[in-house]
This record gives structure tokens, sequence and C-alpha cells, in this order.
């Protein structure tokens, strides 16, 4: 048995799978109940000054008979009062003290604010505090959320106002709304945060109604941009979890989010940097039950890999994300298809695919079921193996050609 426990910027949990700030960590009995069923940690939904949301709020995009690939909402920040919130907190933690709870906040940028706030949160007794930079919509309209995200001083400022008010672990969750989200992530560490959690929701419209020409979600045939989340936004989670964890100007620890609904999603998070994993929208679309698969498979991996604890497995890919400039270029090396005649169901998409959409390099030969892939032609490009419905049927088969510096084309020694 592997160990699960980890500690994340100061924060004990008991395992690293914790519930992200959202509508599913709303009130003291959804908090409890996830902890029931063995999520380790969890962030409360941010508390503020309370709002009033808007209904409905909530709209996704299903694709190939897959609901909620993607989903949109439109949800703001609690609208429960601020005083029920923190009652409430503290009775989680006074209950659950093994289990890490995390209060996430958002307030205007006055530093008066945010020390009187800070405060009221630490008498909770929670273990942290995550400051919302994220959120795109409502609550950047009023100076908050993305618009502070988006713009490093900003960011810097608002994370000391927090970091010289408490004592505790000061977590920033930064926007995926910029061209890069390295400058936020250093202004936020300059600014004395602790941790580093992302991707919060990207900007969006989900859609429009062909039969009503109303937006989705619709409120009352209006619509509004919103936060887009779930099992899509995963790769350009990845990809900015990678940049940070990758800089060196970021020595903080991570915590990843976007898209995580199995174990295997949250092991690919942790080999690119991240110590704990956030999960929202799988919760939310298979309830808290999912954190059994989610343990028990991340234990499994580790112990058929040999590893004893989930520390062992942090960033370990990292340092292969790079430029492309650091990439060998197909004279050097390459790689090209091979259809196995054995698994072939002679569907031929990867003919079409091929022949349309790619480098015209696979024959359908009239005497046999399975089409050939000429490798002389073949560029490796991945489409034929990526629309092939059978696993394993078309394999990327690689061809070393010895070492070729990507800029100049000259052949380098063989390493």
């Amino acid at each position: 048995m592997a160990d699960l426990s980890v500690d994340f910027a100061g924060i004990h949990s008991p395992n690293p799978f914790w519930l992200a700030s959202g509508p599913l960590t709303n009130t003291q009995y959804q908090v409890m109940k996830a902890f029931d069923e063995g999520w380790g940690g969890a962030v409360w939904k941010t508390v503020g000054e309370p709002v009033i949301n808007v209904s409905s709020r909530l709209g996704a995009i299903d694709y190939g008979g897959r609901r909620m690939m993607g989903l949109n909402n439109i949800e703001l920040i609690s609208d429960r009062p601020l005083d029920d919130n923190l009652r409430e907190i503290a009775e989680v933690k006074r209950l659950y003290p093994g289990n890490a709870l995390v209060v996430s906040m958002m307030f205007e940028s006055v530093a008066s604010v945010w020390r009187d706030m800070v405060k009221r949160v630490e008498d909770t007794g929670a273990d942290g505090i995550e400051l919302n930079f994220g959120c795109p919509h409502g609550m950047s309209e009023r100076g908050m959320g993305s618009i502070v995200g988006q713009v490093p001083e900003y960011t810097e400022t608002i994370t000391r106002y927090a970091a010289q008010a408490t004592s505790l672990p000061v977590i920033v969750k930064l926007t995926p709304n910029v061209t890069d989200i390295r400058p936020p992530g250093r202004s936020a560490v300059s600014g004395g945060a602790g941790a580093l959690s992302l991707i919060n929701t990207i900007n969006s419209v989900m859609g429009v109604d062909l039969n009503t020409w109303r937006p989705l979600p619709d409120v009352d045939g209006q619509g509004s941009h919103g936060g887009y989340c779930g099992p899509a936004v995963k790769p350009i989670a990845l990809h900015m979890l990678s940049s940070l964890y990758n800089d060196p100007g970021i020595r903080v620890p991570l915590c990843g989010i976007g898209g995580i609904e199995t174990w295997r999603d949250a092991a690919e998070f942790m080999l690119l940097g991240a110590s704990v994993v956030q999960v929202c929208t799988a919760a939310m679309h298979y309830g808290f039950r999912i954190i059994h698969e989610m343990t028990e498979g991340l234990n499994d991996y580790l112990t058929e890999r040999g590893l004893s604890r989930v520390a062992d497995l942090v960033g370990q890919a990292a340092p292969r994300i790079g430029g492309w400039k650091d990439l060998r270029l197909s004279t050097s090396f390459q790689v090209v298809a091979h259809i196995d005649p054995a698994t072939c169901i002679g569907c031929n998409l990867c003919v079409v695919a091929c022949d349309d959409g790619a480098h015209q390099c696979i024959d359908r030969p009239s005497h046999q079921k399975a089409p050939v892939v000429r490798e002389e032609d073949c560029v490796g490009c991945n489409l034929c193996s990526l629309v092939c419905p059978v696993p394993g049927c078309i394999a990327m088969n690689p061809v070393d050609k010895g070492y070729i510096d990507t800029w100049s084309g000259h052949e380098l020694p063989a390493q």
C-alpha cells in the first residue's frame, strides 16, 4: 500500500484529492458528506459580500454521446450570508480535524477589508485560504476575479494584503484567461503566496438554441459569458501547470485543477508538477462517490510503479515538456504507422483521414481487408492512429536516423 497522505504548503491531507471551490462545497452538509466518502480536502465555495445569483446558471456541451464534456457556469460567489458560511466552516473543521479545509475568498481591493476578512476566516480554524483571482464572469465586472488575475501588479498587491494579515498558508488561484500564465504566477509568489492553484474557468459562451435563438444557459431570453470547465479543458490546464512548474521563478507547490475525472487524470497532473489536485465538474456529474475509484486507482498505480508516496510522482514528467526548438527534427527521428491486419476491421477511416487530411500514404489493396501504409511516404503525423476505432490496431513505430540540430540542421554526435 502506498502512502497517499500529503503535505501541501503546510496543510496536511489524508490524500491528494480535494473538492474545488464551487456549488458542491457551498454548505456544511455537502463538505461533511464528501469527507465521509473519503475526499482528503475541500475548498469552500468563495466567500465575500453576498451576491444575488441568476437562473438558470449552467450549460453543457455533449460530444459523441458523452454528457457534459464541457460545462459552462454563470454562477457567482456564495449567495449565503458570510456569517453562515464562517459558522459552518468552523463546525466542519471541528468535526473533521484530519481533513484539509481551505476557504476561497474574494473581496474588493482594499487592504483593510482583506485584513479583517482574513482574520475572520482564520478564527474558524480553517487550514488555509485560497484567493480567487480567476472567475471570468460577474465578479470581474465588479473589479474582482479574473480582472485581478490578469494584471500581475494587482495579483501581487492583493496577495500581499492577505499574506501579511495571516499566518495561514495563502494559495492563489490563477485565471487561464491570459496569454502567459507565468507573470501572474510569479507576481503571486512575490506577494507572499505559499502555493498556486490552477486553472480557474475559461471565458466562454456555451452556445445558442437553434430553435429559440436564445443563448445557453438561458436567463429569461438573455445570456452572458461564463466559465468553461470539465474534461474538455484538461489539456489547457496541463500546459499551464507545466509552464509554472518548469519556471525557475516559481518555487512553491502547485495544485492542479481542470478536467480531472479519474485517477489517471490526477496522475498526469502530478507527473507535470501538481502536489494535490482539485475536482469539481466530475463530482458534480457523478457524485462524491468517485473518490473511491480515485484513491484506489492511484494507490494501485503507485504500488505497481514501486513508488511509496505521492511526492515520488510529482514533476517526474515535467522536464520532458520544453520548447519546440528542443525537439528532434524528422530528418533525425520520426515514427511511421503500421496497421495490424489481424485486428483491422476494414472500416477504412484511416484511409479517408490520411487521403483528405494528412499525407496520402495509406493504400487500400483490393485483395485484402486491411489497408497498407507506404512507410517511405509516412511522416508520422499520428492521424490514422487517432481515428482508428480499434485500440492498438495502428502502431506508430520509431525510426531513429541519428541526431540533427533543430535549428541548424547539422548532424550532432549520438546521445
